[in-house]
């Protein structure tokens, strides 16, 4: 199936949000290296033939909310200290792709269970060098329908999935007819978040998690796994309570659906890729600390506000450990979310930057979208049928593993979806390893 691109335009901001040129910093958490990557992902709507036209809807909402969120047109520069900072010049825009599709999007099931290759048609793929120039870029792609998709490429160290959400509510509050934004955007990068003085690292954990290696990328290594595929398959309700009250019974430990579901996928990703048992492995995951720090981050503040969190095994000893041992070292990691930990982390950071920071290889890495209010991204047709992912690299891992909210605009909701990369030989064997969970056979003494 064919995406026709028709045109771009280069939307600007309604006003001139600025007078002069100017640099703006980013802080620590947006310069980690793990994030120096564009994040692309594609909303679908529902909507009728008789509607407004989507793209003017959405290109003129996106210039006025650029008045507010005027970073997103802005260029990186790479400083001396090889960290970035943006240049804000005036005349800068985000570019916005014009295509269309000659089907419907139930044809395409809502995007569910779609072939890979069109799904990528829909979602811009910006070069890194593109990426620079251009840290903000999106696609609306109109079905035979009516129906049409919103595809994004955004720079991730210009904000994390809950700052990027609060932009597109922003511009989706502004399609729907309201004059004012309801959450003003705060940047203030120079004070929020800035290493200490002198910088130290009190938190001992970090040197556990964390080395230095200049001669390692663990985006460039994921190129030696070969073709990484992507597959989603669906958790329902009753699996995955039965799952949790199974591990309830055999420990005395209540697990929440990230700890419990993480633990398992974690498990079977590495079984089925036939990782060595003296092979170090981690489970890597995004934990928002906008409330976490002290004082907390303000309401509005949308750049990255998650921290990378980790647990660490050996294969042999995940493989081997009864599975609400897994859960619970993924639970007790929380324990380490503290202020002092990141500050630690950000003062590593600022330390050893230069130094080739690293959580190593074979790193699983975990986020969960299913509560990032993605429904509320309503441009007058209702929320979002279907929310995807399509990045490979996150958190230092190229393999990555997405918990979505479920799909669909009719019916009432059965559980949610996972969507898993993995390498192409290991995908088969791991498919059957889910479709044992599915069928409540969770081999909870080994798999």
């Amino acid at each position: 199936m064919q995406v026709k691109i028709s045109d771009t335009t280069v939307v600007v901001p309604s006003k001139p949000p600025f007078a002069d040129d100017h640099l703006l910093p980013l802080t620590h958490l947006d310069n980690d290296p793990n994030l120096r990557v564009t994040f692309r992902y594609v909303r679908a709507y529902v909507t009728t033939t008789n509607s407004s036209d989507p793209f003017h809807v959405i290109s003129t909402a996106l210039s006025a909310a650029l008045v507010h969120y005027y970073p997103l047109a802005a260029n990186l520069r790479r400083r001396r200290d090889n960290r970035f900072e943006l240049l804000c010049s005036n005349g800068q825009g985000v570019p916005l792709i014009r295509a269309s599709v000659e089907s419907t999007l139930d044809s395409v099931s809502q995007l569910n269970d779609s072939d890979s290759q069109f799904l990528e048609q829909l979602v811009p793929d910006p070069d890194p060098n593109e990426a620079s120039v251009n840290p903000c870029v999106l696609q609306v792609t109109v079905f035979k329908c009516g129906g049409y998709t919103l595809g994004a490429a955004i720079s991730h160290s210009l904000c994390d999935g809950m700052g990027a959400t609060q932009f597109f509510n922003a511009m989706a509050e502004l399609a729907r007819g309201s004059g004012e934004i309801s959450v003003q955007p705060i940047w203030d990068r120079s004070d929020l978040l800035r290493p200490r003085d002198p910088p130290r690292v009190e938190t001992p954990v970090l040197h556990e998690f964390l080395k230095l290696d200049r001669k390692f990328s663990p985006y460039e290594y994921g190129k030696q796994l070969g073709l990484v595929v992507r597959e989603c398959f669906e958790v329902k309700d009753d699996s995955i309570e039965k799952f949790k009250t199974e591990l309830l019974e055999q420990s005395g430990l209540s697990f929440t659906t990230f700890e419990a579901l993480g633990a398992y996928i974690w498990r079977a990703k590495i079984k089925s890729s036939g990782i060595p048992t003296d092979e170090t492995v981690t489970f890597a995951y995004a934990l928002n600390v906008r409330k976490l720090v002290n004082p907390p981050l303000p309401i509005g503040y949308w750049g990255n506000g998650s921290i990378a969190m980790y647990v660490k095994l050996s294969a042999e000893e995940l493989m081997e450990k009864p599975m609400w041992e897994v859960a619970d070292r993924i639970k007790k990691s929380k324990s380490n979310a503290t202020d002092e930990y990141v500050r630690s982390f950000i003062d590593f950071q600022e330390l050893h930057y230069d130094e080739g920071i690293t959580a190593g290889k074979e790193v699983s890495g975990f986020t969960d979208w299913r509560h990032l209010r993605h429904s509320t991204v309503d441009f007058g047709w209702g929320g979002p049928v279907t929310v995807l992912p399509l990045s490979r690299n996150l958190l230092g891992s190229v393999e990555p593993c997405f918990f979505l909210p479920c799909s669909g605009s009719k019916g009432k909701k059965d559980g949610f979806k996972i969507m898993v990369n993995l390498r192409e030989s290991a995908m088969p064997a791991f498919r059957k390893e889910m479709e044992k969970f599915s069928s409540q056979e969770f081999g909870l003494s080994s798999l």
